[in-house]
């Protein structure tokens, strides 16, 4: 019977991530979930008591995101990605190469100071419609898009606030923000530097060598935030009122890394944050709050709860103990060991069961593994390397880079699976491990061998 629960089990996971990445007919990827994780619970693999503990677990990582995303959507109300896109036109002066750099970094803030997927669900289309607007050839298109979806997923890295499994997992190995921020911002950026050089380098013969200097359009849909009766204010007032839009998000962002210290609930921040923007666009705009109850996209909330709940069935029946016997000897003893090799498995695992799950894997692994408190905090953060960067060699690696392709094909930009992977096949291996070495040498000069706490 114990037998039968096993492969139960195991096969339900596969199956269950198998609609996930295929996706029939556009189904919401919490519903094979769903199904997966009332299957776990019904068989045993999974305990009442065990939901308790799960829900305990995700709950504030989910209701940050949650919190960021409805900041994100509110921020669209206001018009501002269109605006800042209309930006990043002018700075780059008629200069397809300075336009690569602003993509770049305006795909990396994106997810600093929201999320990996509101970065690429809110960035995606808006540089779509601007590099369409530009009148650019397909394969000119394909190095701003894709460079910027590799850099939105893997920029999740450097905080942990960025990304909803990070916030998981922080939860699972009992780590501040702070610390994970200060453990891992600097390896993690350098990290991403390098990716980007790779990604510029990779594409510096298809990149227009003069673009547009002004778009038109950009703004056609979006709400303009201050009006005096008909009259519209100035692109002066404009701008002012972005700026200060901006800086209050960059406040919250920060906001989060001082309740993380000071130990009050990162989520009681984050809530804080959204409620005031959305009393702020209430004040502005006339429109009330009452539209994100259909804007906001709930069902991250169940699909983070029942595939935990698929992973921590796996966990009951012995998965994490294989992994524990496989991995342990090649982790003790070497904080460098540590973070290679874990930042290798995780690659591998994320590639093959997307990095949600692996990431989970890997998480509860590392806790039953008996390691010092300094090999814990490195081989975790090696965990999030792994699924934040390596899991970007195939577009199945992440839901992030899923859903970009399916935006960017929607914009009528084609691109294959195997033009994906001619590229990030030449870059993520050796970005990743360059992270991971840093991370190494980085985290043992910040501690010098020992970590308090």
């Amino acid at each position: 019977m114990i037998h039968l629960t096993v492969w139960i089990t195991i096969l339900t996971f596969l199956v269950t991530l198998g609609f996930i990445l295929w996706r029939p007919r556009e189904i919401n990827e919490a519903i094979p979930a769903a199904i997966g994780a009332i299957i776990v619970v019904l068989i045993g693999s999974v305990s009442l008591s065990d939901l308790g503990i799960i829900a305990e677990t995700i709950s504030g990582a989910a209701i940050t995101i949650m919190a960021t995303i409805v900041m994100a959507i509110v921020l669209e109300s206001f018009g501002f990605f269109n605006w800042v896109a209309e930006k990043l036109a002018a700075k780059a002066k008629g200069s397809g190469v300075r336009l690569f750099w602003y993509v770049n970094l305006l795909c990396f803030l994106m997810t600093l100071f929201f999320n990996n997927d509101g970065s690429i669900l809110i960035t995606t289309p808006i540089l779509v419609m601007l590099l369409n607007n530009m009148g650019l050839k397909n394969h000119q298109k394909i190095p701003y898009l894709l460079s910027g979806a590799l850099i939105a997923t893997a920029s999740s890295a450097p905080i942990g606030v960025s990304n909803i499994v990070n916030l998981i997992a922080l939860k699972i190995v009992h780590m501040d923000l702070w610390l994970h921020t200060a453990m891992m911002f600097v390896p993690a950026t350098l990290g991403l530097l390098l990716l980007t050089w790779f990604l510029f380098l990779r594409f510096k013969k298809v990149l227009p060598k003069t673009v547009p200097t002004t778009v038109t359009g950009l703004s056609l849909k979006s709400y303009h935030p201050l009006k005096t009766g008909m009259q519209q204010t100035s692109e002066k007032d404009r701008s002012r009122f972005m700026r200060n839009v901006l800086l209050f998000v960059f406040a919250v962002r920060c906001s989060l890394f001082v309740a993380s210290f000071m130990n009050i609930p990162v989520s009681v921040m984050a809530v804080i944050g959204s409620l005031v923007l959305l009393a702020w666009r209430w004040v502005y705009l006339k429109i009330s709050p009452a539209d994100m109850l259909k804007k906001t996209p709930w069902y991250i909330i169940i699909f983070a709860f029942c595939m935990y709940t698929i992973i921590y069935g796996l966990n009951n029946i012995g998965l994490t103990d294989w992994l524990i016997t496989f991995m342990k000897p090649m982790v003790s003893g070497s904080l460098l060991h540590a973070s290679v090799m874990m930042g290798t498995l995780l690659t591998v695992l994320s590639n093959i069961f997307n990095n949600h799950p692996a990431l989970m894997v890997g998480t509860l692994t590392l806790m039953n593994m008996d390691l010092s408190l300094l090999e814990l905090k490195i081989a975790y953060l090696a965990n999030v390397i792994g699924s934040d960067m390596g899991s970007l060699l195939l577009p199945m690696g992440t839901l992030a880079t899923l859903m970009w392709m399916h935006i960017v094909r929607k914009g009528k930009v084609r691109i294959t699976w195997m033009q994906y992977i001619k590229i990030t096949i030449v870059v993520i291996p050796p970005a990743t491990l360059f992270t991971l070495i840093v991370l190494y040498y980085w985290v043992s000069w910040l501690f010098g061998g020992t970590l308090q706490g």
